[in-house]
């Protein structure tokens, strides 16, 4: 069985803005991104909590992205901002 990445919400929607994701908006700790294309998720941001490798499978579902897809813009997320 592949292993998920403990990620937290704030992570996830900062790799969804890279795939074009926009913050359509926000209620309470749930937020709201949709892209152009008409593809949308809400992402749990709790302070201190991950999200759990069922819910990511589900962002990722709903999104349209793969496992690995996401992880690449991550790991390359992560680099430009060691440069800074």
């Amino acid at each position: 069985m592949t292993r998920f990445p403990v990620l937290d919400g704030k992570e996830i929607v900062e790799v969804l803005k890279l795939f074009g994701f926009l913050v359509d908006r926000q209620k309470g700790s749930h937020v709201f991104m949709k892209h152009q294309d008409g593809r949308v998720t809400v992402v749990p941001v709790h302070a201190g909590e991950t999200i759990g490798p069922g819910l990511f499978a589900k962002i990722l579902r709903d999104v349209k992205l793969t496992r690995e897809d996401f992880l690449r813009d991550r790991k390359r997320k992560k680099k430009t901002h060691s440069r800074i």
